[in-house]
């Protein structure tokens, strides 16, 4: 018998946007009042002004409509999606310098006989690569370089695992810039990516110290007596497997030094960049530095263009990280073929996640063109009618879990759940951005374990450890993790 194969994201969202135009011609189109919020300057639905719209307006969906949809998407959402490409680009410049890796080699290097520091040590790192910009493939390098390490000071592969895949995987989870899932939500849910950057720094720190220290509590266990560790009966074959393996030494240069602090700058300017509250802290200083260089018109306008700082949005964050990029491209002496091919490949990489994008949010369109949009949006308001803020916020947390398996890109999800969650949150009196704390929170846990993953699963492949003893390792963490996130949540929505 044939085994059964999952389809990939693309075909399942189209097979979603079939479905949905399918069931325009079953539910009724209506529209809402809309007003314009001070705080975000978008049209949201006003409470209790749903109409159902009559049968001659009605406008269900048909097989046109379903073939257009994606290529609507893709015009709708066409500034997140360029936004992806030039970050898949701005990756592969970084990563074609090969800083990141020798920063990490620096770090062990520097540890060699205290490789305990190495857990919270790497698992910030990580955590902060996953926060900051989703690290997540780019992981994959660094398990031959830090698996030989720990087997050889007394650990065991599944340590390693822990300290890389956990590690970024909680930056994802506390994603406070994360440009594919943050970035992505607040832009179909009408925020900015700053809205509720306190809350989930807070998630972020408080996970990543619960993790540290269940890493650390099994690595020493496994040093203490190797007989506890989950895989000790490969304790001699891995041995014989990996510490024949010589780890490639990466010099730490200089130039090295100074990508990862322009890589580092970028992510701080953006940070600048999109939070709320740095608006007139930023516009009264960048005025004062435009009035002191008026005389030289270049920098003048330069600093005009980037004024004000914290209202920054899809444009100006694609400009940042195309200038990044080229800026450390120069310095580390890239020709200019060297990098437009390095640029050009990195936003390949990131093709699919653009193409996603644009499908899923060929959902929405047909949605919205059906009518469906508000009708759904009624169903929603009249369910929230009895529903507090904190059980809407922790609802919507139990709503990604399964969503998370369904839909696995967090780009995808995003795109496809944020128009209809975020009005949602509205109605329950809920801020937006708790609704997209929920989202990348509840994705980010499934992504620690989905066998979904192509990440986890090419991990668990590196060092030889089968899922069910890496599922049998995390599965507490996980539930854990997920009662933290929603107590923080609660708590803040109270708070509120």
């Amino acid at each position: 018998m044939k085994k059964l194969k999952m389809p990939s994201a693309y075909t399942l969202l189209f097979l979603i946007i079939v479905v949905i135009a399918a069931l325009t011609w079953v539910i009724p189109g209506g529209h809402y009042d809309t007003k314009v919020d001070k705080a975000t300057q978008q049209e949201i639905p006003v409470a209790g002004t749903y109409e159902q719209l009559s049968t001659a307006k009605q406008t269900p969906q048909g097989l046109w409509e379903v073939l257009n949809a994606p290529i609507n998407g893709f015009f709708d959402a066409k500034d997140i999606a360029l936004f992806v490409l030039v970050i898949g680009g701005f990756l592969g410049v970084v990563m074609k310098t090969g800083a990141i890796d020798a920063g990490i080699t620096r770090v062990i290097r520097k540890l060699k006989g205290r490789e305990q520091w190495l857990i919270p040590i790497l698992m910030v790192l990580f955590a902060i690569g996953g926060s900051t910009y989703g690290m997540a493939e780019e992981t994959i390098a660094f398990y031959p370089i830090l698996i030989p390490v720990l087997i050889a000071a007394g650990y065991d592969a599944l340590t390693a695992v822990s300290i890389i895949a956990l590690g970024a995987g909680i930056g994802c989870l506390g994603s406070t810039v994360n440009p594919f899932a943050t970035g992505i939500a607040s832009g179909f849910a009408g925020v900015s990516i700053g809205d509720g950057m306190g809350l989930r720094l807070i998630i972020l720190i408080v996970t990543l110290i619960v993790t540290i220290y269940f890493v650390m509590r099994y690595a020493k266990k496994v040093k203490d007596d190797p007989s506890k560790s989950l895989i000790s009966n490969m304790k001699a074959d891995n041995e014989k497997h990996f510490l024949s393996q010589n780890a490639e030494e990466v010099e730490f240069t200089g130039r090295h030094k100074a990508v990862l602090s322009v890589f580092g700058l970028t992510f701080v300017v953006m940070i600048l960049g999109v939070i709320p509250w740095a608006y007139k802290f930023n516009i009264t200083i960048f005025e004062d530095m435009t009035n002191a260089v008026a005389k030289v018109p270049f920098i003048g306008k330069l600093l005009g263009a980037m004024m004000p700082l914290g209202d920054w949005w899809f444009g100006e964050l694609t400009m940042l990280f195309l200038t990044s990029s080229i800026i450390i491209a120069f310095i580390y002496k890239m020709g200019e073929s060297e990098f437009t091919s390095t640029f050009v490949d990195g936003a390949r990489d990131l093709l699919g996640v653009a193409l996603i994008i644009g499908i899923s949010r060929g959902i929405t369109v047909v949605m919205d063109a059906g009518g469906m949009t508000a009708t759904v949006l009624h169903w929603g308001e009249g369910m929230l009618e009895n529903m507090g803020s904190v059980l809407f916020t922790n609802i919507s947390f139990l709503f990604y879990i399964p969503l998370s398996f369904l839909v696995p890109s967090t780009s995808g999800l995003a795109t496809l759940s944020m128009p209809i969650m975020a009005p949602l949150a509205d109605f329950a009196g809920v801020g937006r951005d708790l609704v997209i704390t929920a989202y990348q929170s509840a994705s980010g846990v499934v992504n620690l374990v989905t066998p979904t993953s192509a990440v986890i699963m090419g991990a668990l492949a590196i060092a030889r450890i089968p899922y069910s003893t890496y599922l049998k390792h995390v599965w507490k963490l996980v539930v854990g993790l997920s009662v933290i996130v929603m107590v923080i949540m609660s708590i803040a929505t109270m708070m509120s």
